[in-house]
Parts: C-alpha cells; sequence; structure tokens
C-alpha cells in the first residue's frame, strides 16, 4: 500500500536502458512503463514497474497517458523514415502542463564536428535522417514546455556500451575499420551511468538545459574496436581507407563512421552531481578481460 501513496513517473521505451532505470526511480516514484507490445507486461511487471500499453504510432492509444503521472521519462526513438518524430510529436499532444520530463537525444544531432571539442552551446547540424529526427523531437519537446509551464531537460547520448552491448558481432563477421589517417573520433556512455544520469536530472535537471551524456573516453574508432576485440578474445578489424572503406559497409554504417567530435561532459558531473562508475570503456574492458582470464 506504500507504493500507492508514491508520486509516479512515467517511462516511454522501456527497454535495456529503461530496465536500468527502474531500479533507481522505485525508492522514490511509482513507476508506469510504457509497452506497445503485450507480452512485455510480466517482464516490467516483474521489474517493479506498473504496465502500460499503448502506442506511440498510435495515437488514439495514448490519452489516458496525460492523467498517469506528471513526471515522464522518454527513450523511445523516432519511427524509421521521414524528417520528422511523429512519435515525439503524438506524445507531445497529450502531455500535461506542468509536467517534468527528460528526453533521451543522441549526439548525433552535431552531424561531423571534424574531431572538434565542444560543449551543450554548440549548434546542431544533423546529417543523416535519424539526426534530422532528433532535432525535431528536441523542437517539439522545447516548444511543448514552454507552452505548458514544464520543465524539459535533454540528454544528447552517444555509443551506449556495457557488457552485452559491445560490437562482437561486428568483430566477429570482420566488418573493415577506418584506417588511422581517415578514423574518427566517437564518443561513448556506459549504460548503467546512462540510467543514473537520467535519474539525475530528474532530480537536479535545469529547466530547458542540455547535458552531454558521455563519459570520458578519448578514443578514434577503430581504437575503440580493436580494444574491444582484445578483451574479447577476437580478431582485430581490417583497417582500409575511406575511400575503399565506402565500398564494403552499407550507407547507414559510412554514415556512422564519418562523423567526429569530442564532447564536453562537465555539465553532467558538475550540474547533475554525476560520478561516472566507468569513466571510460577501458574500466569495462579490463573488468571483462579479468573475468575471461
Amino acid at each position: 500500500m506504500k507504493k500507492l501513496g508514491l508520486p509516479r513517473v512515467l517511462i516511454l521505451g522501456c527497454g535495456d536502458v529503461g530496465l536500468r532505470i527502474l531500479p533507481l526511480l522505485l525508492p522514490r516514484y511509482r513507476v508506469l512503463a510504457v509497452t506497445s507490445n503485450p507480452q512485455r507486461c510480466a517482464e516490467l511487471r516483474a521489474a517493479g514497474a506498473v504496465p502500460v500499453v499503448a502506442d506511440l504510432d498510435r495515437p488514439h492509444t495514448l490519452g489516458r497517458l496525460a492523467r498517469l503521472a506528471p513526471t515522464i521519462v522518454h527513450l523511445a526513438p523516432p519511427q524509421a523514415d521521414g524528417a520528422k518524430d511523429r512519435r515525439t510529436r503524438n506524445l507531445a499532444a497529450i502531455l500535461p502542463e506542468g509536467a517534468r520530463l527528460v528526453y533521451i537525444s543522441t549526439t548525433g544531432v552535431y552531424g561531423d564536428c571534424g574531431g572538434a571539442r565542444f560543449d551543450e552551446t554548440r549548434k546542431v547540424h544533423p546529417q543523416n535522417a535519424r539526426a534530422v529526427r532528433r532535432v525535431d523531437a528536441e523542437s517539439v519537446l522545447r516548444g511543448w514546455a514552454r507552452r505548458s509551464g514544464s520543465r524539459l531537460s535533454i540528454l544528447r547520448v552517444p555509443g551506449i556500451y556495457a557488457a552485452g552491448r559491445l560490437p562482437a558481432e561486428r568483430l566477429k563477421k570482420g566488418t573493415p575499420a577506418l584506417a588511422a589517417a581517415d578514423d574518427v573520433y566517437t564518443n561513448h556512455i556506459h549504460a548503467d551511468d546512462l540510467a543514473r544520469a537520467a535519474a539525475a536530472a530528474l532530480r537536479l535537471g535545469a529547466p530547458n538545459r542540455i547535458y552531454h551524456a558521455v563519459d570520458d573516453t578519448e578514443l578514434k574508432m577503430a581504437d575503440y574496436f580493436d580494444a574491444a576485440a582484445d578483451a574479447l578474445g577476437l580478431s582485430r578489424p581490417p583497417r582500409l581507407p575511406r575511400a575503399e572503406l565506402e565500398r564494403v559497409v552499407s550507407p547507414a554504417l559510412l554514415s556512422f563512421m564519418s562523423e567526429s567530435r569530442r564532447l564536453d561532459n562537465r555539465r553532467l558531473k558538475q550540474e547533475l552531481g554525476l560520478r561516472l562508475r566507468y569513466p571510460d570503456v577501458h574500466a569495462l574492458l579490463a573488468e571483462i578481460n579479468g573475468k575471461l582470464l
């Protein structure tokens, strides 16, 4: 009965990261987790959440969400096509006034920055359709927050890693990486640290504030693949010049391998008070390597 007296929080997109956020919120909140798949209800209930069946692609299923909780964590990605994030637009249409929302966006909104190091004041410059949809989502949510007197915090997130989220399949397939002269800087965050950042943003995030949810890793992409291969006991990927790589990888993968940036995370640490449990990818890889020895 005590749970019924707790404030409610709604999680949309309760996948791997959402399930890591759940135990961080349960001591303070009654957590409601939205799923479009009724078969996931038992899993969510076992994790301590109250499952709610609704589908961001079907606006007529969303009406009751507005009455369920004044605090929301939005992890759901956009749909796979178009320039607008229709899912976030459908959600924004029913969000309550005076709410508190944390949105998990992507560092891809910056596009290629030529390896530059920068903070959250840099202008967005999306260079692929996925990032364009994320910029649209951020814009829609900012507009909702202004109109409704709500508090919005945006976490821009890079590549997420964890023990079960390393590029093992890519390495097993022998997918090539870029030669050193053409390689790009890539950014990372451990899934547990991202969950902790989202929970911290609910409590401490400033209104309409952006945070880089990134760790301290400073690696080029192929070097990351080499380090992961060594920790997993797999062969390092072959390296190719960009001109050759363009002929053997998909356009989507090539786009991912064409953006270079280094993101400042001081705002994450200073304003949200986050102390990274995994300061960089080497911390996890050393942990995995130690278990394999």
